[in-house]
């Protein structure tokens, strides 16, 4: 006999509280291992292509972590010292890149920046900002103990934790499977099934839309010789995963850096614009309806609304479980939403008039 739905409902409840608490209290000794199952989770339909084509599970894991360490010593060799530089630089320069912005300004318009006027104190006190504190706090962050411990731990335990879990996924799930309440568990694994769908083509799909653009924006921007080039590749790559953002941040900054790099060659300036123009066309009609998908059931208010949330609550790991959440949330609701327009509640009399003449014809 199952329980009542107010006994599973004060189970479920007590679970997900549970889940909470141990999220907020060890948040950060939690993040190596929800970054090793994220990684896991993006790597395995690449196995399973690989144990369909002969690979055993272990081969295709092996394959797959000598290719990646292969990719990530290029990446320290090749690209990780030029960002870290590029980066610093960018903040340094910060309070000239300011100057020249009250230069312009005031050129163009000499009435919004007399001397001692509000604009132009906050432009020259935001340049000053930046170079104070933004290099100093990247600095810190790359040079202190207790940085380079936390980046040591999470290049050893990450890899570590991705190739077991990778290596174990489906066996992990079937195991899952076995746990599920037999009376709910075909429910279960539908709304699992959806969940999957909707991670599958947000995560795995956005991640590799980010991965592409940044890509190239980054390798086209160093191609015209904007300087920070590779910066602003990476940094509109990565923001791609939030829809529009990446582009209005990379473009503006992009852009920005070009109109003081190239003032009076106006190819040049167009050319970067023309950059994120084809990559915006790129995405919208190609990169986004191939590898994510017309409709993954995450919009982007609601994924701005879970990764400001739960970012703020549980700090980067809380971004890191917002996408997840909010996907499996947002198909709950609409399961919820399903159940509630096929119950007496909301079809009301018409419900019972129909079943009536249903019974009456029969």
């Amino acid at each position: 006999m199952a329980l009542p739905v107010r006994e599973q409902i004060k189970y479920w409840g007590a679970a997900a509280a549970v889940f909470f608490v141990l999220l907020y209290a060890l948040g950060d000794q939690l993040l190596p291992f929800f970054l090793g199952a994220a990684i896991a989770y993006f790597l395995d339909p690449v196995a399973d292509w690989l144990e369909a084509h002969g690979c055993s599970r272990a081969v295709a894991t092996a394959i797959i972590t000598i290719t990646a360490i292969i990719v990530f010593v290029l990446l320290v060799l090749l690209v990780i010292p030029t960002l870290v530089q590029q980066a610093v630089a960018l903040f340094n320069a910060a309070p000239e890149i300011a100057r020249n912005v009250g230069t312009f300004l005031a050129e163009k318009f000499p009435s919004l920046l007399d001397e001692g006027s509000t604009i132009r104190k906050s432009i020259d006190g935001l340049g000053q900002t930046i170079s104070e504190r933004g290099g100093q706090l990247l600095n810190s962050a790359l040079t202190s103990a207790a940085s380079l411990i936390n980046i040591i731990v999470l290049f050893v335990i990450v890899p570590v934790v991705a190739v077991y879990m990778l290596l174990d996924w489906d066996r992990m799930v079937a195991r899952v499977d076995t746990l599920l309440p037999r009376d709910h568990a075909p429910v279960i694994r539908r709304l699992a099934r959806e969940i999957d769908a909707t991670l599958a083509g947000f995560i795995r799909g956005m991640g590799t839309v980010c991965l592409i653009l940044g890509t190239y924006y980054a390798i086209t921007l160093m191609l015209v010789g904007l300087q920070f080039g590779l910066v602003v590749g990476f940094v509109a790559g990565l923001l791609t995963f939030i829809p529009y953002v990446g582009a209005l941040v990379g473009g503006a900054l992009a852009i920005g850096l070009a109109l003081f790099q190239f003032w009076g060659e106006w190819a040049w300036i167009a050319a970067v614009a023309g950059i994120f123009m084809i990559g915006q066309v790129a995405e919208g009609n190609v990169l986004t309806p191939k590898l994510v998908g017309e409709s993954v059931g995450l919009h982007p208010v609601w994924l701005i609304l879970a990764l400001t949330v739960f970012g703020a609550l549980f700090g980067f790991v809380g971004m890191l479980v917002a996408v997840p959440l909010a996907a499996s949330l947002g198909v709950f609701v609409r399961f919820l939403i399903d159940q509630y327009q096929d119950s007496r509640l909301y079809q009301g009399l018409e419900a019972e008039n129909r079943d009536a003449k249903t019974g009456t014809d029969d």
